[in-house]
């Protein structure tokens, strides 16, 4: 018998259980998860929410960004993330292209909700239209702000985005009018700390941030990041968990304990 098999079946995670958490300033800890064997082995560990990624074209499939990943791999991980998991609540990524149209997210997002089990979407950009049509829909919609992994080719580089001042009023502005138009929770990339602090401040929905300081309401990383197993470069704003684990379960559940006692991320993995 495994380590995390014969923990009893919880009861899964609802958006109405992580607004809570917010509101009683719990952090909410989250990790990309692509498989069935990770889903269970995070959920066990005590993830709150399993973001099935379009980063898994980079860390599973092997390309140099997103963009190659279709709808169909996003419904084929997320089938195997959702039938493995047991408590944590599911976000599933709207890959390149599948939003072009408010119509097209919510008929894409509908088949990820219905085919891949997902509990929620999450959209690029401040794509308010799509996200407010999408909401009407009953769909519910993470949205994710900063660093967009999908314009990769428009920013030309990954980089911090919101250090200048107009950028960071515009980030703060699109937040605002995301949460306005019905998103239920946010992913602020790569953002000054100082300033993914007022955003999450000023939202009443939880903003999760990876690479935006500890001050967020909860923290994401790529799986993979964080236990050193990514091809490439690391980014900054990951730590190896591995370093100081007997195990993959206990440097998951290190990640855990840190994102709620607010040791990680630490100021050298801010900005």
């Amino acid at each position: 018998m495994s380590q995390y098999s014969s923990i009893a079946k919880a009861k899964i995670k609802s958006i109405a259980d992580l607004q809570q958490m917010k509101q009683a300033g719990q952090k909410i800890s989250s990790l990309t998860a692509y498989d069935a064997s990770f889903s269970a082995l995070l959920d066990q560990a005590g993830v709150d929410v399993l973001l099935v990624g379009d980063s898994l074209g980079m860390v599973v499939q092997g390309h140099a960004s997103t963009l190659p990943v279709t709808l169909q791999d996003m419904i084929y991980h997320t089938q195997l993330v959702s039938r493995a998991r047991q408590q944590a609540f599911v976000i599933a990524d709207l890959p390149f292209m599948s939003s072009a149209s408010p119509m097209q997210a919510a008929e894409n997002a509908a088949l990820l909700i219905q085919q891949g089990g997902a509990q929620m979407v999450k959209l690029e950009g401040a794509r308010c239209a799509a996200i407010e049509f999408m909401v009407q829909q009953a769909i519910p919609v993470c949205a994710h702000l900063g660093l967009l992994p999908q314009s990769i080719y428009q920013l030309g580089k990954y980089a911090v985005q919101g250090k200048q001042e107009d950028d960071a009023a515009k980030i703060l502005a699109d937040a605002i009018k995301v949460e306005q138009a019905g998103a239920q929770m946010l992913v602020l990339e790569c953002i000054p700390a100082a300033l993914a602090q007022k955003i999450s401040e000023q939202l009443s929905i939880p903003v999760i941030g990876i690479g935006a300081g500890v001050d967020c309401d909860g923290q994401v990383l790529v799986l993979y990041d964080m236990l050193d197993i990514s091809l490439g470069r690391k980014p900054r704003f990951s730590k190896n968990y591995m370093q100081q684990a007997g195990s993959i379960f206990e440097a998951v559940q290190a990640y855990v304990a840190e994102v709620r006692e607010q040791k990680f991320p630490a100021q050298e993995h801010s900005f």
